[in-house]
């Protein structure tokens, strides 16, 4: 049984691409790294949206509620472009595609942080905790 999983594993790099033996080889654990990475994201969106803080985007003031419908319609758009939390961060959550600018997280204390600042940190922790 040994030798038949040995021929198995060269044969398949002999005949399929690099792309296919991913996927028969690691495909189960691909599949629970994109998973705990779609967690990642939406405990970053709830972060977002169960803050005290009003979200700024393009100049104009949102509740956190309105920031995480629009990080999650944001999400869903990218589809596969995004892989990863840090992904998401980068891609999504830091600034406005049309314009460029970038977005902001303004605290009843006046103080106003950038939103990629903010969720790398609460990413930070979440993956310490993990």
């Amino acid at each position: 049984m040994a030798n038949m999983k040995k021929l198995l594993i060269i044969l398949s790099f002999l005949f399929l691409s690099n792309a296919q033996a991913t996927i028969l080889f690691a495909g189960p654990y691909l599949f629970l790294q994109n998973a705990n990475e779609e967690q990642k994201i939406e405990k970053l969106i709830a972060y977002v949206e169960k803050s005290d803080a009003l979200f700024i985007r393009n100049g104009t003031e949102y509740s956190a509620k309105d920031a995480a419908e629009h990080l999650r319609m944001k999400r869903k758009k990218a589809g596969s472009k995004v892989k990863t939390a840090k992904d998401f961060i980068d891609l999504i959550a830091s600034k406005s595609y049309m314009s460029g600018e970038p977005y902001k997280m303004k605290f009843k204390s006046g103080a106003i942080i950038n939103t990629r600042d903010m969720l790398y940190n609460e990413l930070r922790k979440l993956e310490k905790n993990n």
